[in-house]
């Protein structure tokens, strides 16, 4: 799209917030797009995927826009997927549940593949899908407070879609341990293996942000963009399809169904002997 074509008050800085997810633009460019369901750990259902991708292809196009921030309202970053929703999904067809485990992967692209940089404000707690999102941005800061694990396996699922990106901020080894365990993971512990860049205190956050998007905007816009294109000729290949199929055949399957209901009724899964 234009930037010709981009709503005039899109990124004003006054917009009205949108019920699932806020958007802000100071007058330094600086576009901060907030997930808004703190009700629900700022977890993504279909409708928040979709503004998500619309409105990061909105600030790539608009040429006032000079670093995205992403960030998660309430006490959370983001949950992931939300168990509810993937469980309604999984009840449907599998070319639906493609097209789901699709939708997700394109926003895990638009965002990786952002010729703007980008700075993940990690606020508190990233599970599954959200850890994805903090790997796709260039720059990620966490507060000391927020815990992490890739909890797919614990459902009887696996972190599909946003396996590339993870392998390619902690490598392989380091995915092993944690994708097959679903273990929780500090802040500090993210920080060592190279998932976020920082892990300061809460009081810290924000001046900590704020530092390295001085930084940002002081660099040259297109030698910016060019830095990224540069790097993203050494990355992985594009297996988007290949690994959507996969969740959506695991979402759907006895041992996903399982999982997602035993989670949801609380109950242990079938898996888990007494």
């Amino acid at each position: 799209m234009p930037p010709s074509a981009i709503p005039a008050m899109a990124y004003s800085g006054c917009e009205p917030m949108s019920e699932l997810l806020q958007i802000h633009t100071d007058e330094r460019g600086v576009c901060t797009l907030t997930l808004n369901r703190p009700e629900r750990h700022n977890a993504f259902n279909a409708e928040l995927i979709e503004r998500l991708i619309t409105d990061i292809a909105l600030a790539n196009e608009d040429p006032s826009v000079r670093v995205l921030v992403l960030t998660g309202a309430g006490q959370s970053f983001s949950s992931g997927a939300d168990l509810g929703w993937m469980q309604e999904a999984a009840g449907q067809d599998e070319a639906t549940n493609r097209e789901d485990a699709e939708r997700l992967a394109a926003l895990m692209r638009i965002l990786y593949e952002l010729d703007k940089p980008t700075v993940a404000r990690v606020n508190g707690p990233a599970y599954g899908g959200g850890l994805g999102l903090i790997a796709c941005c260039d720059i990620a800061i966490a507060c000391t407070a927020a815990k992490f694990a890739f909890s797919e396996v614990k459902l009887g699922l696996i972190p599909a879609v946003i396996s590339p990106y993870i392998l390619n901020a902690i490598g392989p080894r380091q995915a092993r341990r944690l994708f097959l365990t679903g273990e929780p993971f500090s802040a500090v512990e993210a920080q060592a293996m190279g998932l976020v860049h920082q892990a300061v205190e809460p009081d810290q956050l924000d001046a900590t942000v704020e530092r390295q998007i001085t930084l940002l905007l002081t660099a040259g816009p297109a030698a910016q963009r060019e830095c990224k294109h540069l790097l993203r000729r050494f990355d992985f290949e594009n297996a988007d399809g290949e690994l959507a199929a996969l969740i959506a055949t695991l979402r759907a399957s006895p041992e996903g169904q399982a999982g997602l209901t035993a989670f949801l009724s609380k109950t242990r899964p079938p898996w888990i002997k007494d």
